[in-house]
């Protein structure tokens, strides 16, 4: 494996460049000591980009999680061979991953932007912190392990209001439901802008010009090809619309279309 040419060909952008890099050391010494390691948290775009970095090299067992189910920000844990991917993990000790709650004063109106300036503010990096989750009273607060000590020692004010903090099991995060709307639909094809436009509302000769705009992105990554075929589990996000999955593709109707389930994020 060409590590130049297949980060030449997969990074959008030096930075990109650079956060894949990472994640190809974290195979390969995955592979050469043959324990498990695990990325940084990656964003959507980040994990498109690792996916396909993974499949170029092999398909080595590898598992995301983000502390639970459907978490937009995950890190990449790579397993050796001697393990089994189904099996893992035996435990919630072996995720790599920490929870804490941040309780704060009920009718204090503390947002995401505050709990993460606050955690920036104590000199976290984006990539240490996973997702925020915003409830009444408290923010529940995914992280790397070793920075969970630092977050519990230093991490006690976010704006102007006290917090006080508890590391919590995973199985204790509690995301807001997602809200979404089935749409069933058929189409001419399982193209980007035919499936995209039944997702969106709108006709296809609009989606097409939003994609060629560079405003659309299958599985978190660009794409500007509105004849790029979608597969089912595929998630088709638009800047200023939003996020939609296809969930199924049926069969075929009398006149040919193909009927397609999608459920769209409001």
């Amino acid at each position: 494996m060409d590590k130049t040419k297949l980060l030449d060909r997969l990074a959008a952008d030096q930075e990109e460049r650079v956060a894949l890099a990472r994640v190809l050391d974290r195979l390969e010494r995955c592979a050469s000591r043959s324990i498990p390691t695990h990325t940084h948290f990656l964003t959507p775009a980040l994990r498109g980009a690792a996916e396909e970095l993974v499949a170029a090299a092999g398909h080595p067992p590898h598992r995301f999680v983000g502390g639970y189910e459907g978490a937009e920000r995950t890190v990449c844990v790579f397993l050796p061979p001697w393990q089994e991917e189904d099996d893992w993990p035996l435990s919630e000790e072996d995720v790599p991953l920490a929870a804490l709650e941040a309780s704060f004063r009920p009718g204090e109106d503390l947002t995401h932007r505050d709990i993460l300036g606050g955690l920036m503010g104590i000199g976290l990096t984006r990539e240490r912190v996973g997702d925020i989750l915003m409830g009444e009273g408290r923010a529940q607060i995914v992280a790397l392990p070793d920075s969970a000590p630092i977050i519990l020692s230093q991490f006690s004010q976010a704006g102007r209001c006290r917090l006080t903090l508890r590391p919590i099991p995973l199985g204790e995060l509690t995301p807001p439901p997602a809200q979404v709307k089935e749409v069933r639909d058929t189409v001419a094809t399982l193209r980007l802008d035919a499936v995209a436009s039944s997702g969106f509302s709108m006709s296809r000769g609009k989606m097409g010009e939003l994609i060629s705009a560079g405003r659309v992105s299958l599985n978190h990554r660009a794409c500007t090809k509105g004849d790029k075929a979608v597969a089912e589990g595929d998630t088709i996000t638009c800047r200023g619309l939003g996020k939609c999955v296809l969930k199924a593709v049926g069969g075929h109707s009398r006149k040919g279309r193909v009927a397609i389930v999608l459920e769209r994020y409001l």
